[in-house]
């Protein structure tokens, strides 16, 4: 009997004990279920964290913003687009536009001075967010670039000596020789009617190949031909032929999502700046006309 009541003893302990490790297993079970959601619910919460953070540095408009400044890249040596005045001051109508959209979008215009062929390569690097710099609209441009709504119009005149009988329009450059920034649409346009283009650094270098008698003929802006009439009149060149329709004038940005929300912004400051008429007021200041209009 004594020996009977030790083992019913013993099994109740051993029970006792059983129980026990399985409360215990139990517990353990449970805590760990929890840690395993606290981590995946911190993880997710990172991962939105880190998308959401990816999304802002992605937007170049976000980005522009948060520095306080726009990128710009621009000649600052083709008068009266964007050039230095007098005091050495980067000063134009595309300077003074870019500073008023920048002002728009709640930052201040920071201007990269670039030769004509380095302008459309920064972009691409993303060294410039933007470009004022008389920029035309092509369809080969269009491919690669999104474009704002046009802030201007021109017209491509062609040039020469003041004693050049030989050519009187574009068809007679066929063989002919002009000076013209590379890349540019003047090389293109000068190039696709048959001349031979030699390249140039800015207007000044044109005019006087031109009038040395080093290339025959030059394409340009009309408006910054009569620029440079009006400041050195007595310049030996004529305008003898200008294309029938006007070029539009636009501030390219790189293509891509990244792009979408800053070139809506421009477009909406570039309208608010026409329909105030502010850029009409620069481009009287620096052209003596309305060159806004198409």
């Amino acid at each position: 009997m004594k020996n009977r009541f030790v083992s019913l003893l013993a099994v109740g302990a051993l029970c006792v004990s059983m129980a026990t490790l399985v409360g215990c297993g139990s517990d353990s079970s449970s805590s760990e279920s929890a840690d395993k959601e606290e981590t995946t619910e911190a993880a997710s919460e990172a991962e939105s964290t880190e998308e959401a953070a990816a999304d802002t540095e992605g937007d170049l408009l976000s980005q522009i913003q948060e520095r306080g400044t726009i990128i710009v890249g621009t000649e600052g040596a083709w008068a009266p687009w964007t050039y230095h005045n007098e005091d050495d001051e980067l000063v134009g109508f595309d300077v003074e536009v870019a500073k008023a959209v920048a002002e728009k979008l709640g930052v201040e215009a920071e201007f990269v001075e670039v030769d004509w062929d380095g302008i459309f390569a920064g972009i691409d690097a993303g060294r410039y967010d933007t470009t004022f710099n008389g920029v035309e609209i092509t369809d080969e441009r269009e491919e690669k670039y999104y474009f704002t709504t046009p802030y201007a119009y021109i017209h491509t005149a062609l040039v020469v000596s003041g004693d050049n009988e030989d050519i009187t329009s574009f068809e007679d450059l066929v063989g002919k020789t002009t000076a013209n920034s590379i890349n540019s649409t003047y090389m293109l346009l000068a190039e696709s009617y048959g001349a031979e283009v030699t390249a140039v650094d800015d207007l000044a270098q044109t005019i006087d190949m031109l009038t040395s008698g080093r290339v025959d003929a030059t394409l340009n802006a009309d408006v910054s031909i009569y620029d440079y009439l009006n400041e050195k009149p007595d310049t030996n060149i004529k305008i003898v032929d200008f294309t029938d329709d006007a070029s539009r004038v636009s501030a390219p940005v790189r293509k891509g999502e990244a792009t979408d929300s800053l070139r809506t912004a421009m477009d909406q400051a570039i309208e608010e700046l026409l329909n105030d008429g502010t850029i009409s007021e620069l481009s009287e200041k620096y052209f003596g006309s309305d060159i806004t209009q198409n």
